[in-house]
């Protein structure tokens, strides 16, 4: 029977969601809310303009929230391009953190990419930011004055912490996350919480407490997920970094379809501690945080300035290891001259669509010029890895999810369609049916991704026989897609293969944008032979007209606890992509 207010029938659940949307709603200065008919019209696909012309934002806050992604293409370094001006006094913090606001909730009244909005909060912090500065001539830290935004399940003291679940409204976080405690010791200044989908488990952005979150360059099309909202506030320039989430593509994916950089650290690598999840004890191949931003430099800076805060000595789960600049330089890689990369066109299971193979193609013809080898990427056992990791997912996530929907009696998101929008309206409550594991069960699962993990390992080893590369060298990097599409129709997403595998067998992947696609460049291929029911579903569901403008990206897939090497690697490849375009 469905828990319902006494006083109009109106069940509990829908009554909490409309209180906090409201809610929401008035942590929005009015004099920065726009006017909904100056808002662009629903069938306007791209609003990736609208925040430059829009007329809230001032000349000097378009140039304060453009500087990082300009420098960023131009030199290589938006990440320090922004800081150095606070750090030279030229920008105060409070100007910074005005303007970023300001374009963040332009953001969001497009795409509908904030959960939690604490403004007064993050001004009080520049000010204090300011007051230093203004005594002394020293910023607090090397991250004095950065806005960051984070994924809704990151605890911030006083703000609550949803993750799109009704049964945890009104749960205020009673302290910060380790990870946002030591943030704001480098003087970054979080001021927003992004959407996510219910229990995080999705590769869309759509739950019943804040609705669904789309793609700023194509409305129609989805933001990704699980940090969906990060990835659409980030690509319209609303925040210069963020911190997103990854179990099973969770960064990688919204980073791809928003074209932005995004890195999936190695476990453990950064520290979770005090942040809400779904599967709570589930270790066999927990999440992960890391990075999202405009570019790679303050994919960079985020790594190096948290790691020399010691976060091992403050979340027990982190790995001991301090960022190595030798790793960063490549001195195992040949110090970077020449490297092999291996390209892996797809993985037997389902054959990407045009603009990701383009992708592909553009980013070898890049390397090749730059002087590069590139080979084929061989695949091994990429299904048997992928049933491994769901079936680890699945063995108790139903019963979880169950435990957290039944405290309100709101329904489990069973989908992420369009149609799945209507319970909202119709109060439909519906429950998954909940199997048991044997311990021993999920034990054999976990040997086989133990076993499988041993054999990519020696595969990769081998890769300088197979691949014959010509480096003295195995193959320093993969590259593969983020998904055998761009960026999908709202409830159309075919599958996660080409990320969850990583997750797997824990190498680290960071996400590089390459281009955007064109319908004309990317015609539908006729297949006669498809390999499956997920293939036959991507390969139809391609239509060139409907994915118009949607990024085009790729991942760069290292080795474990790599991520400096990693990180080193993607600003090659950004540096010969950029260069292949002039």
């Amino acid at each position: 029977m469905s828990n319902t207010n006494s006083s109009d029938s109106t069940p509990t659940w829908r009554t909490k969601v409309a209180e906090k949307r409201a809610q929401r709603q008035k942590q929005i200065p009015t004099e920065w809310l726009i006017a909904t008919d100056k808002l662009p019209p629903p069938e306007q696909r791209n609003v990736m303009s609208f925040p430059e012309t829009c007329g809230l934002l001032t000349s000097k806050e378009i140039e304060i929230t453009t500087i990082a992604e300009k420098e960023e293409r131009r030199m290589g370094d938006g990440a320090h391009a922004l800081l150095d001006k606070m750090k030279r006094g030229e920008w105060s913090a409070v100007e910074v953190m005005t303007a970023f606001t300001k374009r963040a909730l332009v953001a969001h009244q497009t795409t509908n990419c904030l959960t939690e909005i604490f403004i007064e909060e993050a001004l009080k912090k520049a000010e204090k930011l300011d007051e230093h500065f203004k005594k002394t001539g020293e910023v607090v830290g090397p991250l004095h004055g950065l806005p960051v935004s984070l994924k809704d399940q990151i605890n911030v003291k006083g703000i609550e912490s949803t993750m799109g679940y009704v049964s945890w409204i009104g749960d205020v976080a009673k302290k910060n996350a380790v990870l946002v405690d030591i943030l704001e010791s480098l003087g970054a200044i979080p001021f927003v919480k992004t959407n996510v989908p219910q229990t995080l488990m999705w590769a869309e952005t759509f739950n019943y407490v804040f609705g669904r979150t789309v793609n700023p360059y194509n409305r129609e099309l989805t933001a990704g997920g699980s940090s969906g909202g990060e990835g659409a506030l980030i690509a319209m320039q609303g925040s210069p970094l963020g911190v997103g989430s990854d179990i099973g593509g969770s960064i990688r994916i919204p980073s791809g379809y928003c074209g932005i950089y995004g890195l999936r650290p190695s476990f453990h690598r950064i520290p979770y501690g005090n942040c809400r999840n779904s599967l709570e004890g589930q270790e066999s191949v927990p999440s992960v945080l890391g990075p999202m931003a405009p570019g790679i430099s303050m994919i960079k800076l985020f790594m190096k300035t948290v790691l020399s805060k010691r976060p091992w000595m403050m979340d027990p789960l982190v790995i001991r290891k301090a960022w190595s600049e030798d790793e960063y330089k490549l001195n195992d890689h040949g110090g970077g001259k020449r490297l092999c990369f291996g390209i892996l066109w797809d993985d037997g299971v389902i054959i990407p669509n045009p603009p990701v193979t383009r992708g592909l193609e553009e980013v070898k013809a890049a390397l090749v010029s730059a002087r590069h080898q590139v080979v084929d990427w061989k695949p091994i056992k990429h299904k048997e890895i992928f049933n491994a990791i769901a079936n680890i997912f699945a063995a108790g996530c139903a019963e979880d999810f169950e435990m957290t929907c039944a405290i309100e009696d709101e329904p489990l998101v069973s989908s992420m369609t369009i149609e799945e929008e209507l319970k909202v309206e119709t109060g439909e409550v519906s429950r998954p049916e909940v199997k048991g594991v044997s311990a021993f069960q999920l034990w054999q699962v976990q040997k086989k991704r133990r076993d499988l993990r041993q054999e990519y390992l020696d595969w990769w080893q081998s890769s300088q026989e197979w691949a014959q590369t010509d480096t003295g060298r195995p193959i320093d990097a993969i590259i593969c897609p983020v998904a055998p599409h761009v960026a999908p129709l709202h409830g159309k997403t075919v599958s996660d293969h080409y990320t969850m595998v990583w997750n797997a067998l824990d190498y680290p992947g960071l996400v590089i944008p390459v281009s955007r696609v064109d319908p004309v460049r990317d015609i539908k291929v006729e297949r006669s032979e498809l390999l499956g029911d997920d293939d036959r579903a991507n390969y139809e569901g391609y239509d060139p007209e409907a994915f118009r403008d949607a990024p085009i990206s790729i991942q760069l897939i290292g080795r474990t606890l790599e991520e400096e090497a990693l990180i080193g690697m993607a600003e090659i490849v950004d540096a010969a992509l950029k260069k292949a375009r002039e």
